[in-house]
Protein backbone atom coordinates (compact mmCIF):
# COMPACT_ATOMS: atom_id res chain seq x y z
CA UNK A 1 0.00 0.00 0.00
CA UNK A 2 2.79 2.43 0.84
CA UNK A 3 4.51 1.80 -2.50
CA UNK A 4 1.25 2.43 -4.34
CA UNK A 5 0.61 5.60 -2.33
CA UNK A 6 4.14 6.92 -2.98
CA UNK A 7 3.66 6.25 -6.69
CA UNK A 8 0.30 7.96 -6.87
CA UNK A 9 1.02 10.88 -4.53
CA UNK A 10 4.42 11.44 -6.16
CA UNK A 11 3.14 11.43 -9.74
CA UNK A 12 -0.51 12.54 -9.62
CA UNK A 13 -0.42 14.57 -6.42
CA UNK A 14 -1.90 14.00 -2.99
CA UNK A 15 -5.11 15.94 -3.55
CA UNK A 16 -5.74 14.29 -6.93
CA UNK A 17 -5.41 10.77 -5.47
CA UNK A 18 -8.25 9.02 -3.68
CA UNK A 19 -8.07 6.14 -1.23
CA UNK A 20 -10.00 4.11 -3.79
CA UNK A 21 -7.15 4.63 -6.26
CA UNK A 22 -4.56 3.64 -3.66
CA UNK A 23 -6.54 0.50 -2.86
CA UNK A 24 -6.91 -0.40 -6.54
CA UNK A 25 -3.19 0.13 -7.19
CA UNK A 26 -2.41 -2.01 -4.12
CA UNK A 27 -4.74 -4.80 -5.19
CA UNK A 28 -6.84 -4.50 -2.03
CA UNK A 29 -10.17 -3.03 -1.02
CA UNK A 30 -10.49 0.47 0.39
CA UNK A 31 -11.52 -1.03 3.72
CA UNK A 32 -8.13 -2.74 3.93
CA UNK A 33 -6.38 0.58 3.49
CA UNK A 34 -8.57 2.09 6.21
CA UNK A 35 -7.85 -0.87 8.50
CA UNK A 36 -4.13 0.00 8.41
CA UNK A 37 -4.44 3.81 8.19
CA UNK A 38 -7.24 5.72 9.89
CA UNK A 39 -7.71 8.03 6.89
CA UNK A 40 -5.91 9.55 3.92
CA UNK A 41 -3.90 11.86 6.21
CA UNK A 42 -2.74 8.84 8.24
CA UNK A 43 -1.64 7.13 5.03
CA UNK A 44 0.23 10.29 3.98
CA UNK A 45 2.00 10.40 7.36
CA UNK A 46 3.17 6.80 6.93
CA UNK A 47 4.26 7.52 3.36
CA UNK A 48 6.25 10.57 4.50
CA UNK A 49 7.98 8.61 7.27
CA UNK A 50 8.96 5.77 4.96
CA UNK A 51 9.98 8.07 2.11
CA UNK A 52 12.15 10.24 4.37
CA UNK A 53 13.88 7.10 5.64
CA UNK A 54 14.38 5.84 2.06
CA UNK A 55 15.75 9.20 0.93
CA UNK A 56 18.12 9.43 3.90
CA UNK A 57 19.32 5.86 3.28
CA UNK A 58 20.00 6.59 -0.41
CA UNK A 59 21.98 9.70 0.45
CA UNK A 60 23.90 7.82 3.15
CA UNK A 61 24.82 5.15 0.58
CA UNK A 62 26.11 7.94 -1.65
CA UNK A 63 28.16 9.37 1.19
CA UNK A 64 29.63 5.96 2.01
CA UNK A 65 31.53 6.08 -1.32
CA UNK A 66 32.87 9.64 -1.46
CA UNK A 67 35.62 10.71 -3.77
CA UNK A 68 38.65 12.67 -2.60
CA UNK A 69 38.10 15.81 -0.56
CA UNK A 70 34.93 17.69 0.27
CA UNK A 71 33.89 18.05 -3.35
CA UNK A 72 33.84 14.25 -3.63
CA UNK A 73 31.14 14.03 -0.98
CA UNK A 74 29.03 16.68 -2.72
CA UNK A 75 29.41 14.84 -6.02
CA UNK A 76 28.49 11.54 -4.34
CA UNK A 77 25.26 13.02 -2.95
CA UNK A 78 24.29 14.51 -6.33
CA UNK A 79 24.97 11.20 -8.07
CA UNK A 80 22.96 9.32 -5.40
CA UNK A 81 20.04 11.70 -5.91
CA UNK A 82 20.09 11.21 -9.67
CA UNK A 83 20.25 7.42 -9.19
CA UNK A 84 17.24 7.69 -6.93
CA UNK A 85 15.43 9.84 -9.50
CA UNK A 86 16.09 7.19 -12.15
CA UNK A 87 15.12 4.21 -10.02
CA UNK A 88 12.28 5.77 -7.98
CA UNK A 89 11.12 9.01 -9.61
CA UNK A 90 7.88 9.03 -7.61
CA UNK A 91 9.85 9.25 -4.35
CA UNK A 92 11.42 12.57 -5.32
CA UNK A 93 8.08 13.64 -6.78
CA UNK A 94 6.56 12.94 -3.38
CA UNK A 95 9.16 15.13 -1.66
CA UNK A 96 8.28 17.94 -4.07
CA UNK A 97 4.53 17.32 -3.53
CA UNK A 98 4.78 17.32 0.27
CA UNK A 99 6.76 20.56 0.15
CA UNK A 100 4.01 22.06 -2.00
CA UNK A 101 1.31 20.89 0.42
CA UNK A 102 2.88 22.70 3.36
CA UNK A 103 1.25 22.42 6.77
CA UNK A 104 1.57 19.29 8.89
CA UNK A 105 2.79 17.14 5.99
CA UNK A 106 5.71 19.45 5.18
CA UNK A 107 6.51 19.85 8.87
CA UNK A 108 6.64 16.06 9.26
CA UNK A 109 9.00 15.70 6.28
CA UNK A 110 11.17 18.57 7.54
CA UNK A 111 11.42 17.00 10.99
CA UNK A 112 12.33 13.62 9.53
CA UNK A 113 15.07 15.09 7.34
CA UNK A 114 16.35 17.63 9.90
CA UNK A 115 19.29 15.46 11.08
CA UNK A 116 20.45 15.10 7.49
CA UNK A 117 20.10 18.85 6.89
CA UNK A 118 22.10 19.64 10.05
CA UNK A 119 24.81 17.19 9.01
CA UNK A 120 25.00 18.66 5.49
CA UNK A 121 25.08 22.22 6.79
CA UNK A 122 27.86 21.37 9.27
CA UNK A 123 29.83 19.64 6.52
CA UNK A 124 29.53 22.63 4.15
CA UNK A 125 30.47 25.04 6.92
CA UNK A 126 33.55 22.98 7.85
CA UNK A 127 34.63 22.78 4.20
CA UNK A 128 34.23 26.55 3.86
CA UNK A 129 36.18 27.26 7.06
CA UNK A 130 38.94 24.90 5.84
CA UNK A 131 39.09 26.82 2.55
CA UNK A 132 38.07 23.88 0.36
CA UNK A 133 34.79 25.57 -0.66
CA UNK A 134 33.98 29.23 -1.24
CA UNK A 135 32.65 30.95 1.86
CA UNK A 136 28.90 31.39 1.55
CA UNK A 137 25.82 30.80 3.68
CA UNK A 138 25.85 26.96 3.93
CA UNK A 139 22.06 26.72 4.40
CA UNK A 140 21.49 28.83 1.27
CA UNK A 141 23.99 26.67 -0.66
CA UNK A 142 22.10 23.58 0.53
CA UNK A 143 18.75 25.08 -0.52
CA UNK A 144 20.06 26.09 -3.94
CA UNK A 145 21.67 22.68 -4.51
CA UNK A 146 18.51 20.87 -3.38
CA UNK A 147 16.27 22.95 -5.64
CA UNK A 148 18.60 22.58 -8.61
CA UNK A 149 19.13 18.84 -8.22
CA UNK A 150 15.46 18.04 -7.55
CA UNK A 151 14.36 20.21 -10.48
CA UNK A 152 16.92 18.77 -12.87
CA UNK A 153 16.14 15.24 -11.75
CA UNK A 154 12.33 15.33 -11.58
CA UNK A 155 10.74 18.12 -13.63
CA UNK A 156 10.22 16.03 -16.76
CA UNK A 157 7.70 18.31 -18.47
CA UNK A 158 9.72 21.46 -17.81
CA UNK A 159 12.84 19.73 -19.07
CA UNK A 160 11.00 18.52 -22.16
CA UNK A 161 9.79 22.09 -22.85
CA UNK A 162 13.43 23.23 -22.62
CA UNK A 163 14.44 20.61 -25.20
CA UNK A 164 15.78 17.90 -22.89
CA UNK A 165 14.26 14.54 -23.86
CA UNK A 166 13.50 12.16 -20.96
CA UNK A 167 16.21 9.64 -21.87
CA UNK A 168 19.00 8.05 -19.83
CA UNK A 169 21.56 9.89 -21.94
CA UNK A 170 19.84 13.23 -21.32
CA UNK A 171 19.72 12.55 -17.56
CA UNK A 172 23.44 11.70 -17.53
CA UNK A 173 24.22 14.88 -19.47
CA UNK A 174 22.13 17.01 -17.06
CA UNK A 175 23.89 15.40 -14.10
CA UNK A 176 27.33 16.12 -15.60
CA UNK A 177 26.41 19.73 -16.41
CA UNK A 178 24.87 20.24 -12.98
CA UNK A 179 27.98 18.87 -11.26
CA UNK A 180 30.12 21.25 -13.33
CA UNK A 181 27.85 24.16 -12.39
CA UNK A 182 27.99 23.28 -8.68
CA UNK A 183 31.75 22.78 -8.80
CA UNK A 184 32.28 26.20 -10.39
CA UNK A 185 29.95 27.83 -7.85
CA UNK A 186 31.44 26.16 -4.78
CA UNK A 187 35.13 25.55 -5.47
Amino acid sequence: MLDAAVGLFGTRGYEATSLDQVAEASGVRKQTVLYHYRDKEGLLAAVIDRSAADLAAALERGLARPGPGGWGRIEAVVRATFRLAASRPALLGLVREVSRLGGPAAARLTAALEPLVHRATAFLDAEMVAGRLRTQDPRLVLLAAYSTVIGAATEVEVLRALGYPPTARSVALRRTELLSFLHQALC
